[in-house]
């Protein structure tokens, strides 16, 4: 199958070839779709707190977060070319008459270019966009009001101008502000100066980034944290990494055999979300928030996000103080059965670890050994949102094949929707996975635990891609938040709706959320 220059290519790229062979297998026998038991819903999987509850944790956030190092994690790789799908539509099909334009204006909604075109000064770039259209001898209000959008397009998307559609989604503006706007990573560092500082008011952001948008982002980064760090009296410590060459995937050809460019080398493309589990592992870290790049609110708007973010915080190290003393009572090997009961009780209604029937029937060794085995894994707390029609991944209930039970973020591909038994539970299912996740990575002896042990790898997706006219198809990894935590403790905990306003097209920046509030 593989020719030396292959072995090659997989050495520059240090990829084992057992790990290509693997991944080929993959595509050959499929990934086995999830098997859901239950939907997770408030009382039996997320939990709700009531104001006073939420007041308490965020309380205990604040008077702990000095004990830990924290971490806020942001994967911020991603193109933003998808944000600008329908201007690209209209871009070939618009063909300057007003008639045209009516029409289009008949067909597409909210995120069509007639709404980007109608709303223009309305968004935070608007000034970049009249400068740069400026500076190519042209009037920004001019060619609007002539209905001449192409060249608007061509300075807006491509190099000719602002190359938005070319940038990542940090490197974009997103809020105005009196004092001028702001880029989406600017806003990841407001919130890091809020809750992810240490005892020396120091604030760590890790960013993953692409290689080609590296050194754009250090440098908007250097010339942005001064200002805030003076606002808000703290040090920013931020670093970056990269998706690893090794956690590529091979693409195969529709009978499953690799997929060869016109030269002849094989076509390796990135391998998910998933592959930066091994970023996170790399960082060594105690406490991580984790939370996408383009969900971010404007400073009018934040507080019940520093609240939330608190409560699960709070909750978390509640949650791992109770588990490191249980781990310290199994490790000594002689608990009374009164401190057994405890510990099984904790760990079935306060960490969600199904006991099975089986355990009564255990020696006392083989009891210590469970629940010691349970309690010493990575732990998240996961804020869910209630399902107002968003698609994407939401909080399960799922069986694996030797019939355990856990909570787990199951991704819509997951699920074999064709069955009725599993259709009706996604039909009961009430919330959504806003990514929004703080983790504790290091068991009750200091140590950190080797994410990569707690992969679920048979969690993958095969999609069917095409480059240059060619039909292929690609693999991704288990998802970071999905199969890549699937062996972790998972606690789901309701947060508010407002904490969750992504940006997925460039119209959703005219949402009320995302724009200035009115003046009186």
């Amino acid at each position: 199958m593989f020719t030396e220059k292959d072995f090659k290519q997989f050495n520059s790229k240090g990829i084992a070839p057992e790990t290509v062979l693997q991944q080929v297998e993959n595509f050959k026998r499929g990934f086995p779709p999830i098997r859901l038991h239950a939907p997770a819903v408030p009382g039996k999987g997320i939990q709700r707190f009531t104001e006073n509850e939420a007041a308490k944790l965020r309380a205990h956030f604040d008077d702990h977060f000095k004990d830990y190092e924290i971490l806020k994690f942001v994967p911020a790789s991603g193109a933003a070319s998808r944000m600008f799908k329908s201007l690209f539509e209209f871009k070939e099909q618009y063909k300057g008459t007003a008639a045209g334009l009516q029409a289009y204006r008949g067909v597409h909604g909210f995120s069509s270019a007639v709404g980007f075109f109608s709303n223009l000064v309305r968004f935070p770039f608007y000034q970049l966009l009249r400068e740069a259209v400026a500076a190519n001898g042209l009037d920004l209000e001019e060619l609007v009001a002539k209905n001449n959008f192409i060249p608007v397009l061509e300075i807006f998307l491509t190099e000719k101008g602002l190359n938005y559609a070319g940038l990542p989604k940090g490197l974009l503006l997103f809020h105005d502000y009196p004092d001028g706007p702001r880029l989406a990573v600017e806003e990841h560092l407001v919130e890091a100066a809020h809750y992810a500082t240490d005892k020396n008011n120091k604030a760590r952001i890790h960013l993953t980034v692409s290689t080609e948008h590296l050194e754009r982002f250090k440098a908007a980064v250097a010339q942005k944290k001064k200002k805030y760090e003076a606002a808000f009296g703290v040090e920013f410590r931020i670093d970056f990494s990269d998706q690893k060459p090794s956690t590529d995937t091979i693409a195969v050809d529709p009978d499953n055999n690799p997929f060869r460019k016109e030269d002849g080398s094989l076509l390796f493309r990135p391998g998910g979300h998933g592959a930066l589990i091994e970023n996170l592992n790399d960082l060594k870290g105690e406490i991580i928030f984790i939370k996408n790049i383009d969900n971010i609110l404007p400073d009018r708007l934040r507080e019940t996000t520093y609240l939330y973010k608190k409560v699960i915080g709070g909750l978390l190290f509640r949650l791992q103080e109770k588990c490191f003393d249980a781990l310290e009572v199994l490790e000594e090997g002689n608990p009374a059965d009164s401190e057994m009961e405890a510990i099984r009780q904790f760990a079935a209604s306060e960490l969600n670890i199904h006991i099975p029937p089986a355990y009564e029937g255990y020696e006392k060794m083989e009891k210590i050994d469970f629940l010691y085995n349970k309690l010493n894994r990575p732990l998240r707390v996961c804020g869910m949102v209630r399902n107002e029609g968003e698609p994407g991944g939401g909080p399960f209930w799922v069986e694996d094949e030797n019939d355990d039970i856990s909570l787990q973020i199951v991704e819509a591909a997951q699920i074999d929707l064709s069955k009725p038994s599993q259709k009706e539970i996604v039909d009961r299912s009430t919330h959504f996975n806003p990514v929004d996740l703080v983790c504790g990575l290091r068991d009750f002896k200091g140590q950190q635990f080797d994410l990569s042990r707690y992969v679920d790898s048979k969690t993958g997706l095969i999609s069917i891609k095409s480059i240059n006219g060619r039909a292929l198809k690609a693999q991704e990894l288990p998802g970071l938040w999905n199969g890549a935590m699937a062996d972790w403790i998972t606690v789901f905990v309701e947060t508010p709706l407002i904490t969750f306003n992504p940006v997925k097209t460039i119209n959703d920046l005219l949402r009320p959320q995302h724009q200035p509030a009115k003046k009186a």
